[in-house]
């Protein structure tokens, strides 16, 4: 259970959720209207008691964020039960919101509490899943490297009764070739964790993620501003590692792949440079006319790995390009698929989740632009437009035409804090993904 949640039998104040014109006859309403309490969204107001504080009122929010304010805006030490709104949304909200980062500074304070309602389960289980994407994206690298990145899949693997690999060594140079050039520069070796879990007749969903646990760009070393939030480069494979701890907690009538790339791009004598030519897993060989494009590297490798499996379906995320937070900001994940029905459901999904994602196309006009005059193709482009496009289309060639694929490049950052999104890592579209590759299965 969650520190800002309480058993069910905990005393507890009551917070009752109104609208407009509702409330009129709710106790305190006359102390409320003279305090000007008017129940706009959000709008919280604190009732007094014979023996002190009696309950609140709140303005009924707009989305289940609107709950996020909650855990510090009330009092501290208090308790709450939500009356008059939806016990998931509530839980939810209150959850998000109640999230600090403090494994090295403790927070000003704790929050609130809440006593959820009856229907709030499976919002706490989601709530649990965002809380650890978030500590892992905010852990800095020299606290999260590629062997801790790849023990948090081993820790979800075991609450969850999965099977759980970890490659290193000589056996991810042989069969993550791409993965192992990325890492090859840094003294914190490679390594890809395998997770499964599930019954043998449940459709099988792989999950990739993107865990560059810090990027330097390598030899085309990024400008200092640019690496002060590179410890968020892993956030790809924190969003596929929530995900994939939502799923199992919740029971999914599925077979799980998670697949981890956990790597370091650094600069050595050892790292890769512009103009190598690497393997990958599929065969392809990739020219490097990048090395600040090693996400896709990783991404590639781990593809071909799930392609091998045949699963139903394949995800992957990354926080691969700056061009689509050009396009869409920190907000809006921009989202690849081969498949329609694929891509309709996981936008339905964001909708219903109230996360959207924007689809980008696969404009094969530009797919050679990634050619090569000495290999299959090159990493990147020399044209400096549609990057993110140009991302989509590296990948494609490692996934599979006839297996359903969905790419999202995401931010997994809040550049400032809101109700429900405090500053700092944030697992975008995991919520999203859940309720889209579900109703896709279930179509």
């Amino acid at each position: 259970m969650l520190p800002c949640l309480a058993p069910a039998d905990s005393p507890a104040l009551p917070l009752h959720v109104v609208t407009p014109g509702g409330w009129e006859a709710l106790p305190g309403a006359g102390f409320a209207r003279a305090s000007g309490f008017r129940a706009k969204p959000g709008e919280l107001v604190l009732l007094p008691g014979a023996e002190g504080l009696a309950g609140a009122l709140l303005g009924a929010p707009e989305t289940p964020h609107g709950f996020g304010g909650l855990p510090f805006a009330l009092p501290e030490g208090t308790t709450w039960r939500v009356e008059g709104a939806d016990p998931a949304d509530v839980t939810l909200g209150w959850c998000l919101g109640a999230y600090r980062f403090t494994r090295f500074k403790p927070g000003k304070r704790p929050p609130a509490r809440l006593v959820a309602a009856p229907g709030h389960e499976d919002a706490a289980i989601e709530a649990a899943a965002i809380w650890r994407a978030r500590d892992l994206i905010n852990t800095p690298a020299n606290h999260l490297g590629p062997a801790e990145l790849a023990a948090a899949v081993a820790e979800i693997g075991a609450a969850h009764g999965a099977r759980v690999e970890i490659i290193e060594g000589p056996a991810l140079e042989q069969g993550f070739p791409a993965v192992a050039a990325v890492g090859q520069g840094s003294p914190r070796a490679p390594r890809v964790a395998v997770l499964e879990w599930g019954e043998a007749d449940a459709p099988l969903v792989a999950l990739c993620g993107k865990g560059v646990c810090f990027d330097t760009g390598g030899l085309d070393l990024k400008p200092s501003s640019a690496m002060l939030r590179m410890k968020k480069d892993m956030g790809g494979a924190a969003v596929m590692i929530g995900l994939a701890e939502a799923l199992m907690a919740s029971r999914a009538p599925i077979r799980l792949l998670l697949l981890v790339g956990a790597v370091e791009n650094s600069v050595s004598g050892t790292a890769f440079r512009p103009l190598d030519v690497i393997r990958t897993r599929k065969g392809l060989t990739v020219e490097i006319g990048n090395t600040d494009a090693e996400g896709r590297l990783v991404l590639a490798d781990l593809l071909a790995f799930a392609t091998e499996r045949r699963p139903r379906l394949i995800l992957d995320g990354a926080t691969l390009t700056g061009a689509a937070r050009v396009a869409l900001g920190p907000d809006l994940p921009a989202l690849f698929s081969n498949d329609e029905s694929l891509a309709a459901a996981l936008l339905a999904g964001g909708e219903a989740a109230g996360e959207p994602l924007w689809r980008l196309p696969l404009h094969q006009g530009y797919a050679g632009w990634l050619d090569s005059p000495v290999a299959d193709l090159n990493n990147v482009s020399a044209k400096p437009m549609a990057g993110a496009i140009v991302a989509g289309l590296f990948l494609q060639r490692f996934a599979p035409s006839d297996i359903p694929w969905g790419h999202l490049d995401l931010y997994a950052w809040n550049d400032s804090s809101r109700p429900g999104r405090p500053e700092g890592g944030e697992a975008t579209g995991l919520r999203a993904l859940r309720r889209g590759m579900m109703n896709f299965l279930h179509d």
